[in-house]
């Protein structure tokens, strides 16, 4: 067993607070000298900020909430499909060279709304609508949907995938060497 898994049945001691200066916590009671805070009763009330508007205050009363978990898509219409070749298969990275869609990271919706498709196609996108799918298949086409859900929508900045690239490089220097 390893000693960080260990559990210590040692309490540690309540603190006693005005009982002379050889504790350490004599005279002042560990309160400081004078102010608010040295008062009893002299405690700011939870969600207090110094006087400026709190938090609560400045959030919006009756006007719903941000969804944390809201996946923004990229919309591409079956119309849309018709700049490529009959049969063709159509990738994520294929509707980034014809401009159709303007991320790679982002996830793609294939809407069958605007626009009919003239020639068979087989697509491969994140998610569809049921009449997007209808559109497709109509023409003799295939709509692979992926079975992962897409990642969510985060604040933060997109981390540069480099660090692999450089390890798969010294793999391959040892295999090399070693041949």
């Amino acid at each position: 067993m390893p000693l960080i898994n260990l559990k210590s049945n040692v309490k540690q001691p309540r603190k006693r607070v005005g009982r002379g200066n050889a504790s350490g916590h004599g005279t002042y009671s560990c309160r400081g000298m004078k102010g608010q805070s040295a008062r009893s009763g002299g405690r700011r009330r939870p969600g207090f900020e110094g006087g400026q508007t709190p938090y609560l205050r400045r959030m919006p009363k009756l006007k719903g909430f941000t969804n944390p978990n809201y996946v923004e898509y990229q919309v591409v219409n079956v119309g849309d499909l018709n700049v490529f070749d009959d049969k063709a298969e159509i990738k994520k990275e294929d509707l980034l060279k014809k401009n159709i869609i303007s991320k790679k990271s982002a996830p793609v919706k294939l809407l069958g709304g605007k626009g009919d498709l003239e020639k068979a196609v087989t697509i491969h996108v994140d998610k569809a609508s049921a009449s997007a799918i209808e559109k497709v298949e109509a023409k003799k086409g295939k709509v692979i949907v992926a079975e992962v859900l897409p990642p969510r929508k985060s604040k933060k900045k997109e981390v540069k995938e480099e660090a692999p690239k450089k390890e798969e490089a010294k793999k391959e220097e040892k295999t090399e060497t070693a041949e």
